[in-house]
């Protein structure tokens, strides 16, 4: 791999990467991994893996050793190093996260040590860097195993002096870092094919922990679909309605793309039937697992695009109170979208004879039928769904 080289740079590379923003940015927030931040995962968790790996991020968390996150793309790595920073002694101060397989080689030495005014071509003013930026915080390292040889040796040299040197400088600058590292391949793989540094390795592998792909912990889908559902209203799009029948038939899909591709399945239901109830047939071929819905049967159903459930054709159990998330709710949304879903379970359970419907619901027939224009709801369309 090539060395940094000040004089390859030019100043229309520098600008280039600045203006098309390959490098990441402190402030940048996974929407769809970091959805569920608001809540207490080890509370929500029914996997034992994860209550295991949340337990185990907080008391790691209470101390400053550098931690490897490992697992397959899209399991919510990054989620992970954002929940060690928000339960330690620094979650006052910056976190930084930076990408290290989307900086080019040549500029990823400026991009974590910044650079002093005329280290190269283009560089009209010093910049600070990732490290300086997280100074009192915690520095991210995503995909460390992508990082350049080179590039191993300077990072694993600012981790053991605690300093850095920026690009063109001559000053040793002391940090105070928490660096917390992550990487979807095999470090120790790397290391014996020669691509990754056995030091340095070493370094950054003091507390390795593992985040299980989403097809280990199928359980804790609903906990995921309903706190994935509460970032897309923060977006301003209404959820989907799913049933448990539908949920079941995603606990079935092997999900390659992890919790990444759960989000993008509920953003593409959230564009194209956001409110509506979603049924097995009406998910995505791929996500079809042959399983028949249970529209029609009692029980409960559980409306994953809010916190408390929704209990089909029969009201919760006395002891099941519905449950604030620390996050807060939209409280008239989240009222309106359950009574729409209730109202459709009950036309559909009656084969849309409206008299019946309503007293299901304890509903005078005009009190229902003026709800119905509210929400417009026609009669047929909710018997036949």
């Amino acid at each position: 791999m090539a060395q940094f080289a000040p004089d390859r740079i030019t100043g229309m590379d520098y600008r280039s990467l600045r203006r098309n923003k390959l490098s990441p940015t402190a402030d940048r927030k996974p929407v769809q991994l970091d959805a569920a931040m608001g809540a207490d995962p080890v509370e929500q968790c029914s996997n034992p893996q994860m209550r295991q790996l949340w337990l185990q991020v907080r008391r790691v968390a209470k101390t400053d050793v550098t931690v490897l996150v490992g697992g397959d793309t899209g399991t919510g790595k990054e989620v992970v190093a954002r929940r060690i920073h928000r339960y330690s002694n620094r979650s006052s101060g910056p976190f930084v996260a930076v990408n290290c397989a989307s900086i080019p080689a040549d500029l990823l030495e400026s991009e974590l040590f910044g650079h002093e005014r005329g280290a190269f071509s283009g560089a009209l003013e010093r910049r600070i860097g990732r490290f300086e930026r997280a100074n009192n915080g915690t520095l991210f390292l995503d995909e460390i195993g992508d990082m350049p040889l080179p590039m191993q040796a300077k990072l694993l040299r600012a981790l053991q002096e605690r300093s850095i040197e920026r690009v063109g400088g001559r000053d040793e600058i002391p940090l105070n870092v928490r660096v917390v590292a992550a990487t979807h391949c095999n470090l120790s793989n790397a290391v014996a094919a020669g691509t990754f540094r056995e030091d340095l390795y070493y370094r950054l592998n003091v507390v390795p922990l593992r985040v299980p792909s989403l097809c280990e912990r199928v359980e804790d889908l609903p906990f995921m679909v309903a706190s994935l559902s509460r970032a897309l209203e923060e977006r301003d799009l209404t959820p989907p309605c799913l049933s448990r029948s539908a949920i079941a038939s995603l606990q079935e899909y092997p999900w390659p793309g992890n919790v990444r591709e759960l989000g993008n399945l509920l953003e593409q239901l959230a564009v194209f039937h956001g409110g509506e109830r979603i049924e097995p047939g009406d998910l995505p071929e791929e996500f079809q697992t042959g399983l028949e819905s249970t529209s029609g049967s009692a029980g409960p159903v559980e409306n994953l695009s809010g916190e408390p459930m929704l209990w089909r054709l029969q009201p919760p159990p006395e002891n099941v109170d519905p449950v604030l998330p620390p996050s807060g709710l939209n409280l008239v949304k989240y009222l309106q979208r359950s009574e729409k879903c209730l109202i459709e379970q009950a036309l559909a359970a009656s084969d849309g004879v409206v008299s019946q419907a309503a007293r299901m619901l304890n509903l005078r027939r005009t009190t229902l039928v003026e709800k119905m224009r509210k929400f417009d709801i026609q009669r047929d369309a909710a018997s036949s769904a």
